[in-house]
């Protein structure tokens, strides 16, 4: 019987799943995994989160953009070595699981379920925003406050929100390749419609705007990172579909990379051309923030109601994505017996795990219809910013760990990059508000007693069910293996594919 240490600390191997596992059909390939990154990400930092972050750094937003791209830009780098390394569905979750242990990995699945799952709230909030737009636009009518805003906000349900995850959620149901495939096109769409407002916007420019650049200092700039941070999350959905990914050791880091420098130029092009048109003082609690710029700008509604269809379609984009990834990591984490069986169930026509679809559809609907916009935002960051330490960190470890085990991309300048990265993060939720920081506490430790009493009882590690088969040579930190040891098994893996 293991002791409490050696179960908090053991290990998975950095293998795929074994043949005695609960798989998903491989059906991405690499287009279609950058545009879950661009999907998952382009659209919540430029459509509705500008309103929140302007406010608390002025103009000077644009360098919370560059700062939370660096951040996000250092940590991609890290999840394309661990993503190449370590193949499997679960991102963060998966990658902790395979360097740090058991403990931390299910606190990682803490903060990954606070990520997803507040975040896929969060983005549907702000597609509510714009169907009222729309529907103001078209046939000068909005829903009524009551029923588009939460109780916080002077309204009872936000209904918009909850149609929209409903749609993602049974787009999912009908399979992984059916719903990449819509969300490429989405995101073409998407792009195109950034691109129209920077081309109108900058015909607006009035340089005035930027007169008091920083009024709250660097602590505002920072400050405005941590807000936006979470619009960065989409980057992280490109490793959740490690399971699901064509050749994932080469197209897994592609992606990232790819995805990470078009949202990069999409975001700072987009803030400049936003700020450049309207007074920061504007852009405060003001909803579908982009579509009145343009209205303003040219002093009718249909450069706005052409942003805000768009927008409609941005933001469904990337509600898929993220309930997408929340459904595979409690995939990857059922699997492993850390959380209730019903999570790793597979439908065997769609190969989609549909129970936990429908029940992740639930919760997050009722998030989106009850919390308002700022908190969720705030409580996605924290969650993305421990994940992305974690990854960094998990980069070091596995180097140490498995130096002989094969990459299919790998890190420049040695360790500099995963401790830039931990470093950047640990600054930015150094600017989050103590409420945020204290909810974010409470839900992790709620969920390691969860662990405690289930999680460590039902562990796949614990009971001796199958997890790879015998490629790997250990799967605890008690039982280091040797370096022919590591070096056998990679030899191992070189000889399976071919």
């Amino acid at each position: 019987m293991p002791t409490i240490a050696q179960q908090l600390l053991r290990r998975k191997p950095t293998t795929p799943p074994g043949a005695g596992e609960v798989h998903l059909k491989r059906s991405i390939g690499l287009f279609s995994l950058t545009m879950i990154g661009v999907g998952g990400t382009l659209g919540t930092g430029i459509f509705f989160i500008l309103s929140q972050a302007v406010p608390v750094a002025g103009p000077a937003v644009i360098w919370s953009f560059v700062i939370g791209g660096v951040v996000a830009g250092l940590t991609a780098l890290c999840y394309a070595e661990m993503a190449g390394a370590v193949p499997a569905s679960g991102s963060t979750y998966s990658y902790a699981y395979a360097t740090l242990g058991e403990g931390t990995a299910m606190a990682v699945g803490a903060c990954l379920l606070l990520e997803y799952g507040v975040s896929t709230a969060a983005v549907a909030v702000g597609w509510s925003q714009y169907v009222n737009q729309l529907l103001q636009n078209l046939v000068g009518w909005q829903l009524p406050v009551q029923l588009s805003q939460a109780p916080e906000q002077g309204g009872i349900v936000n209904v918009p929100a909850v149609i929209v995850i409903v749609l993602c959620s049974l787009l999912l149901l009908r399979g992984a390749r059916e719903s990449t495939t819509i969300n490429s096109i989405m995101v073409v769409v998407k792009i195109a419609v950034v691109l129209f407002f920077c081309a109108v916007a900058f015909t607006g420019w009035n340089s005035d705007h930027f007169h008091n650049f920083a009024p709250a200092g660097f602590a505002g700039i920072v400050g405005g990172a941590g807000i936006i941070f979470f619009s960065f999350v989409g980057l992280d959905a490109v490793s959740t579909a490690g399971e699901e990914a064509k050749n994932p050791k080469r197209n897994l880091p592609l992606a990232i990379i790819f995805a990470l420098l078009i949202i990069i130029v999409l975001y700072v092009g987009t803030s400049l051309a936003a700020l450049g048109a309207q007074a920061p003082q504007k852009f405060a609690n003001q909803d579908a923030g982009l579509a009145a710029i343009l209205q303003n700008i040219i002093g009718s509604t249909w450069p706005g109601t052409v942003v805000a269809i768009g927008a409609i379609i941005s933001i469904f984009s990337v509600t898929l994505v993220v309930l997408y990834g929340q459904t595979r990591i409690l995939f990857a984490m059922s699997r492993d017996g850390m959380i209730p069986k019903v999570f790793a169930k597979v439908d065997p026509r769609t190969m989609t795990p549909v129970k936990n679809t429908v029940i992740v559809m639930i919760a997050t609907s009722v998030l989106a219809a009850v919390v308002p916009i700022d908190f969720l935002a705030e409580m996605t960051s924290i969650g993305t910013l421990v994940a992305f330490i974690v990854v960094s960190l998990g980069v070091i470890i596995l180097r140490v760990r498995e130096p002989e085990l094969e990459r299919g991309f790998r890190l420049p300048l040695g360790w500099t990059i995963p401790i830039l990265s931990i470093a950047g993060c640990i600054a930015i939720i150094t600017q989050l508000r103590l409420i945020t920081i204290i909810v974010f506490l409470i839900w992790t430790a709620a969920f390691l007693v969860f662990y405690w009493f289930y999680g460590r009882k039902h562990s796949t590690l614990q009971t001796g069910a199958p997890v790879a088969g015998a490629e790997a040579p250990y799967t605890s930190n008690f039982a280091q293996p040797s370096k022919d040891e590591i070096r056998a098994a990679a030899e191992r893996r070189k000889a399976g594919r071919r």
